[in-house]
């Protein structure tokens, strides 16, 4: 967010009654609800429910400890609505790219990527690494969940029978989805979160890049000798995927949008969701152009279908953290977290820490808690941060989207221990990144 929306989080003194039992009982509903996030694979509840629940109810203990405490309540809905605009920039940005993300999928864009895929009838090492690092920059301009996803397909296409390349496979493109998104601010929506807050310009986020690719490379240089020989089973005839009509132009858009919604915020010093949302016009007016055009045909292009059919639940998700996290920081539990990392341990300690519970706790609420505590740190904290929070997922097949949403879909080749036994190569990576940061911009 810009520099109005930061003065006024200073200007909002916080509660500082975290001993109170109305602010423990906030901090246990916190917990709660993100357990039953952590379980959402087995209990198939949609996570944005319980964290919406949970910032209701603390946002509740709020008022009352505000209330009780002698605070104005104009006091109270300064810091709400500061909550409300961190929200609100975020949620539009998001829901343009998921937009576009879902207008080029049913323009088959992906598809045919997948097909052409398939067709080259690669070996499975080949293959490997071909999704990998495809979904390594795939993800750093869609989100690492659906460039795990599309990905993904190819490496069940071809990986049918072949269990162990599937669960090798989908660990590499955990490890790229999540690496590929730390380079770039359109590649994570923690990313997203650090440029507009300010804490670094829209190409600073590039010195992560080789950092990025080692974080990558190290896991999957090990796993590779560990990817069955051969190839997959040829099939009798080629797969043929035709693009849609348009379908280049709606991709070249979304490139356009993104060149937009970065001269906004770097020429203009607008926030970055305002060029998005002007984007979204670009894909408006043409998809008029689609529907006078090709409707006669069958082919029928409804921009607003795409807006539908965007991840409500993720923004939805994403509205509880915001308001869950925004309440407990305001009770005052950001900044007691504060003082004990950032000045007990030190930024660069407690930054490989946030990356290391981001592999338990999603890095969403993670990233939010650290721009929320504003810790006073140069830009090689801020980047270091940044690659922590993104790539700390990838520990853990349950610390990113990206892997509970392949455990679901990889019939069970792909599961949490499959992951676990190769958690060590990928720690590697993790440490190996951290010190190729230190090494080149540090």
């Amino acid at each position: 967010m810009g520099v109005p929306g930061l003065a006024l989080a200073e200007e909002s003194e916080v509660l500082g009654l975290t001993g109170s039992h109305r602010g423990l009982y906030s901090v246990l509903i916190f917990i709660i609800s993100y357990a039953f996030v952590m379980t959402e694979e087995f209990s198939h509840l949609r996570k944005s429910k319980p964290v919406i629940l949970a910032a209701g109810i603390i946002w509740a203990q709020v008022a009352v400890l505000a209330s009780s405490s002698g605070v104005p309540s104009e006091e109270v809905h300064k810091a709400f609505e500061y909550n409300l605009g961190e929200f609100a920039e975020l949620m539009l940005f998001l829901l343009v790219a998921m937009t576009y993300i879902n207008a080029m999928a049913e323009r088959n864009v992906f598809e045919a990527l997948r097909a052409w895929l398939v067709n080259r009838r690669y070996g499975y090492r080949k293959l490997f690494w071909i999704t990998g690092i495809i979904t390594f920059f795939l993800s750093s301009v869609a989100d690492n969940l659906t460039s795990a996803l599309l990905v993904g397909a190819v490496v069940m296409a071809v990986g049918a029978n072949s269990p162990k390349f599937v669960a090798l496979g989908f660990i590499n493109l955990v490890s790229a989805a999540n690496a590929g998104g730390a380079f770039s601010p359109f590649g994570d929506i923690t990313t997203l979160m650090v440029w507009q807050d300010g804490k670094a310009e829209f190409f600073d986020f590039f010195e992560l890049f080789i950092p990025s690719v080692v974080n990558f490379a190290v896991p999957a240089a090990i796993m590779q000798f560990a990817i069955p020989n051969g190839a997959p089973l040829v099939q009798d005839e080629d797969e043929k995927v035709e693009l849609k009509p348009g379908a280049l132009v709606v991709a070249g858009l979304f490139a356009l949008t993104i060149t937009t919604a970065v001269g906004f915020k770097q020429f203009l010093h607008l926030p970055p969701f305002m060029g998005m949302m002007v984007g979204l016009t670009y894909l408006m007016f043409y998809g008029y152009r689609l529907k006078m055009f090709f409707s006669k045909d069958g082919d029928k292009f409804d921009v607003f279908e795409h807006v539908k059919n965007s991840e409500w639940d993720t923004l939805l998700f994403f509205f509880g953290v915001v308001f869950a996290v925004g309440g407990l920081g305001y009770i005052g539990y950001l900044q007691l977290a504060s003082a004990a990392m950032y000045e007990g341990l030190g930024p660069t300690t407690a930054n490989i820490l946030i990356g290391l519970l981001s592999a338990i706790v999603d890095n969403i609420p993670v990233m939010f808690a650290v721009l929320q505590m504003n810790p006073d740190m140069p830009l090689y904290q801020w980047m270091l941060v940044t690659l922590t929070a993104g790539v700390g997922g990838t520990l853990l097949s349950v610390g990113s989207a990206a892997g509970v949403a392949l455990m679901g879909t990889s019939r069970g080749m792909y599961t949490f221990f499959s992951h676990l036994k190769w958690t060590p190569a990928i720690a590697a990576g993790y440490a190996a990144s951290i010190l190729t940061h230190y090494l080149i911009n540090g």
